[in-house]
């Protein structure tokens, strides 16, 4: 069973306006959350030199890293195989990934290459409507062409931007749903998303932690993503873990 309630991450972006790590650092720590996703707003994958110290600030902290991105494959082994590297000194075993429709098939065999090399998983991040990677029935397809290593980290509240219903979706592919951003939207007159504290808007919150906690394999990742209130985020991230604990 995922223990989703003692085991709560945030995506560093929700925190971007916020430059300096010791900073974000306070925030999770304000927000009760126990883990974060590094996205590159807060570490530069394409500098190991840097790898250590970054770790370090947030392990010494009591911050778990538990995954990196959303980080795309655009045909360059090198700098995909920096962003493997760090996960793995992080200690981590997943990566958010993204990769064009153009040769997407030899994309789907790198990303897999690397991440076999370095022993962790990669998750499709669902990025919207606008996201070709974004439908069940494209993600259906990029699964059959794909081995384990490869699978969805589930954004719910771009599920439903694409006019998904999130809970089929995970459970669809729920055999790879290797993490889940806890995302949640209400939509306007023109059909576009806001976002709202997770659980006051369009996702059944409850169902969704449930099926982590009892149906996806072992290690699924659980992740807070609120990206409103850009440079005051951390009251809403807060009631944001407690609504999660409070689901679990």
């Amino acid at each position: 069973m995922n223990d989703v309630k003692n085991s709560v991450a945030v995506q560093s972006w929700c925190f971007r306006a916020f430059k300096d790590n010791s900073q974000v650092v306070d925030l999770l720590k304000k927000a009760g959350a126990t883990g974060i996703e590094l996205s590159g707003k807060h570490a530069n994958f394409n500098d190991e030199s840097t790898f250590d110290s970054v770790i370090s600030q947030f392990k010494s902290a009591g911050i778990q890293i538990v995954s990196i991105g959303v980080e795309g494959y655009r045909g360059d082994e090198a700098s995909f195989e920096k962003r493997c590297k760090f996960v793995k000194m992080a200690g981590a075993k997943r990566m958010a990934v993204s990769f064009a429709p153009e040769d997407h098939l030899n994309s789907i065999k790198m990303i897999e290459k690397y991440a076999e090399k370095y022993d962790i998983y990669c998750g499709i991040h669902n990025h919207g409507g606008y996201d070709w990677l974004g439908s069940r029935e494209i993600l259906a397809y990029i699964f059959k062409h794909a081995g384990k290593r490869l699978g969805l980290e589930l954004d719910t509240a771009w599920a439903m931007d694409s006019g998904e219903n999130p809970i089929e979706m995970a459970e669809q592919f729920v055999d790879r749903l290797y993490g889940v951003h806890f995302k949640d939207f209400v939509f306007d007159r023109a059909g576009r998303g806001h976002d709202v504290i997770i659980g006051e808007g369009n996702l059944d919150l409850k169902k969704m932690v449930e099926l982590v906690k009892t149906k996806a394999p072992e290690g699924c990742i659980s992740v807070i993503e609120y990206e409103a209130d850009v440079n005051n985020p951390g009251p809403a991230v807060a009631k944001c873990v407690q609504a999660i604990q409070s689901a679990a």
